[in-house]
C-alpha cells in the first residue's frame, strides 16, 4: 500500500497526517510504528489520521497514534496541525472547523494571521476522568515512584491524562528519570502524560512534557493546558499564561471551572510525500 502524507510540526511536536477521506487505507500498530521511525520511516511523535466524520453536524474525524502504535485520545498541537492541513489541501475552506475526536466535539479557529486557537473543551478534574486511582478529588495528591522518591502532582485530564509536577526549574528537572516512572505509575491504569511545570510569574510558565508512548516531545499541547489548570487551581497563576515549552511558546486561557480551555498556536506544513507500507 502507497501512502500519501503530510509532514507538519506545531513548535517542534511533528507529526505525519494523513488524509483518509480521498484514499484507503487500513492502519495496524506495527504499520504506524514503521512510519513513525525516524531511521526507516518518516520520523514524528504522532500520526494523525483525517476521517468522514460519523455525526453529520460536523467537518471530520481526528483520530491521533503515537509512535509506539497505540491510539490516544487528543493532542492540542496535532490539532492546530490538523486545521490547517484540512484547509491547504482543501477539503474545506472553513475557518471555523468542528471535529470529532474520542473523547468529543473539538472546535477549531483559523486566525486571519495565520494563528490557530482550539476549544480544548472543560478539563476533567476528578479521579476517575483521566483514570487515576485517588479516594476523593484533590487540588493537589502525593504520588510514590519508590520507598525515597514522592512527587506532588496535579491530576487534570485534556481528554487525555495528565499528571502535572512543579518544579524549581524545568532545565535541570531529571524529565528522564522521572518521566516514565510517573507515565506507567500503577495509579494510573491507561497512563499518563508527565508534565514538569516551573512558574515564572502569575502569566508565564516554562514547562517540559514526557508524553505517554512518545517520551519527551518539544511540545505538548494538551500539557501546556493541563499545567495552566494546574497552576490555576492552586492560585499560582492568572487567566491568561504564556507557556513556553522547548520548542516555542503557547497562549492558553482558562477562566475556571466549568469553563473551557482555549490554546493558541501556529502550525507549519514541513513536506508531502509517499511512502510503501
Amino acid at each position: 500500500m502507497r501512502l500519501r502524507f503530510t509532514k507538519m510540526q506545531g513548535l517542534g511536536n511533528d507529526f505525519v497526517v494523513v488524509d483518509a477521506i480521498s484514499q484507503r487505507i487500513k492502519l495496524t500498530g506495527e504499520k504506524v510504528r514503521k512510519i513513525a521511525d525516524r531511521r526507516f520511516g518518516v520520523g514524528c511523535d504522532q500520526l494523525l489520521v483525517v476521517e468522514v466524520p460519523n455525526n453529520p453536524e460536523v467537518d471530520f474525524h481526528y483520530r491521533i497514534y503515537n509512535g509506539d502504535g497505540t491510539e490516544v485520545e487528543n493532542c492540542g498541537n496535532g490539532a492546530r496541525c490538523f486545521a490547517k492541513f484540512v484547509r491547504e489541501r482543501k477539503l474545506t475552506g472553513k475557518h471555523r472547523i468542528a471535529v470529532e475526536t474520542a473523547t468529543g466535539i473539538m472546535v477549531l479557529q483559523v486566525r486571519a494571521d495565520g494563528g490557530i486557537s482550539v476549544d480544548m473543551g472543560v478539563p476533567g478534574l476528578a479521579p476517575a476522568d483521566l483514570p487515576f486511582t485517588a479516594p476523593q478529588r484533590a487540588t493537589t495528591y502525593p504520588l510514590a515512584l519508590d520507598h525515597q522518591t514522592r512527587l506532588t502532582i496535579a491530576a487534570v485530564s485534556m481528554g487525555n491524562p495528565h499528571a502535572v509536577t512543579r518544579v524549581e526549574d524545568v532545565a535541570s528537572a531529571d524529565v528522564a528519570g522521572l518521566g516514565p516512572r510517573v507515565e506507567s505509575h500503577p495509579d494510573f491504569p491507561r497512563r499518563v502524560n508527565a508534565g514538569f511545570m516551573q512558574v515564572l510569574s502569575r502569566t508565564e510558565i516554562n514547562l517540559r512534557v514526557y508524553e505517554r508512548g512518545a517520551g519527551e516531545t518539544l511540545a505538548c499541547g494538551t500539557g501546556a493546558c493541563a499545567a495552566v489548570v494546574a497552576g490555576r487551581l492552586q492560585d499560582l497563576l492568572d487567566s491568561e499564561v504564556k507557556v513556553n515549552l522547548p520548542g516555542g511558546s503557547l497562549s492558553i486561557a482558562w477562566p475556571g471551572e466549568g469553563q473551557a480551555v482555549t490554546m493558541t498556536g501556529p502550525a507549519t506544513t514541513v513536506f508531502h510525500g509517499q511512502i510503501k507500507i
